[in-house]
């Protein structure tokens, strides 16, 4: 069910350096490294190596929502939770898209649920040809 979990930090390399240190018996590790302009977006993976743990830069002063990742068993779901979140009336981020600067065949839609959270349902494969 969840994909993966985004945390906005002050300092997200300090905030990845320690879940890295505590959580190294669980063989958690930095697996990706996005820098942005406003600071780095850290992916932090546990032994099956795919970065579940996301740490960010604060969205805005006062702003800190938390992002959760649901999987979604086909771009047909994606869209389909596209069309109810639009039916609900809740703040689409981001329409459904290939996002190709994560990994080839990653697809999927943000939106806001009703305490301001970002969600996205992904899903991790290829468009069929």
């Amino acid at each position: 069910m969840i994909d993966h979990l985004g945390l906005q930090c002050t300092d997200p390399a300090a905030a990845a350096a320690f879940y890295e240190r505590v959580l190294a018996p669980c063989g958690v590790r930095e697996a990706m490294r996005i820098d942005t302009p406003h600071g780095p977006v850290i992916g932090l993976a546990g032994p099956a190596g795919e970065p579940q743990l996301w740490t960010s830069p604060l969205e805005g002063p006062g702003n800190r929502p938390v992002h959760l990742a649901l999987a979604a068993p086909s771009r047909d779901a994606v869209d389909a939770v596209f069309a109810a979140v639009q039916e609900a009336g809740a703040e689409v981020l981001h329409e459904p898209r290939e996002w190709p600067e994560y990994h080839p065949g990653y697809y999927g839609v943000f939106f806001r649920d009703l305490d301001g959270n970002n969600v996205e349902a992904v899903h991790h494969g290829f468009p069929a040809p």
